[in-house]
């Protein structure tokens, strides 16, 4: 057998997995109030190896998501010929802000304003306005970082301030549910609370995961975060998460 052989063998897989994703997104948004809503899929890809993302990326996809700094800077040198649309989706902490900044496009897990001030001045003026989430803690988690409904809308306006972040809505990781209506009613309430503050820069959800893609399209997700259900299950290692 081939590496050519194996390697359109890989990408068949996942054009079918992407596919899969897609009509399950499809599914959700006819019986959801927000039907016109465009989807962007992104393809959670921490702790997956560069060549993983190669073949997803030839299979169609564009965004990929990284929760480690240190792991996503490599990949990033590695797959550089290609046109990807780098997330972070991971805690922030103040000494990674820098090369955050500077080497992401989106990064949707700013949960205070210390995080913001500082990526707003240590982003290049040369790249355009990072785009940003603002993290909920919507179930109240003690092991889950973000702000409060309540919190929200101050936080958005000294936020809208910062001349190189561009906000632009707001993610949240409910606590787990397998019910139907318990994993879309965190992202409803969410949803139509942004919706009362008429505020236009908060036009974006980074809704849902693999497992509850159904619930979070339909309460308006316009991104979903998709590691498991494309990649497989991950393997994660003590050692990275020490260094990164």
């Amino acid at each position: 057998m081939n590496d050519s052989f194996i390697i359109i063998n890989f990408m068949n897989v996942y054009s079918d997995r992407i596919s899969q994703i897609q009509q399950a997104i499809a599914r959700a948004n006819l019986t959801s109030p927000h039907p016109e809503t465009a989807v962007c899929l992104l393809a959670v890809s921490k702790t997956k190896p560069a060549s993983d993302i190669s073949l997803a990326y030839q299979s169609g996809l564009r965004h990929f998501g990284e929760s480690y700094l240190q792991e996503a800077l490599s990949k990033q040198k590695k797959l550089a010929h290609f046109a990807i649309t780098w997330h972070f989706i991971g805690p922030i902490q103040s000494n990674k802000t820098r090369a955050i900044a500077n080497n992401f496009s989106w990064v949707h897990s700013v949960d205070r304003l210390k995080i913001a001030k500082r990526l707003n001045e240590q982003r290049s003026p040369n790249l355009p306005p990072l785009n940003i989430y603002l993290q909920v803690n919507i179930s109240g988690e003690a092991s889950k970082s973000g702000v409060t409904l309540e919190q929200l809308p101050a936080l958005a306006s000294e936020i809208k301030q910062f001349k190189n972040l561009s906000l632009r809505g707001v993610m949240a990781i409910p606590e787990k549910q397998t019910d139907y209506e318990a994993q879309c009613r965190p992202y409803r309430d969410i949803y139509q609370t942004v919706q009362k503050l008429e505020d236009p820069t908060l036009n974006h959800f980074s809704f849902g995961m693999s497992g509850d893609i159904k619930a979070a399209v339909h309460e308006g997700a316009t991104m979903i975060r998709v590691g498991t259900a494309l990649f497989g299950q991950r393997n994660y290692y003590s050692e990275q998460k020490k260094t990164d």
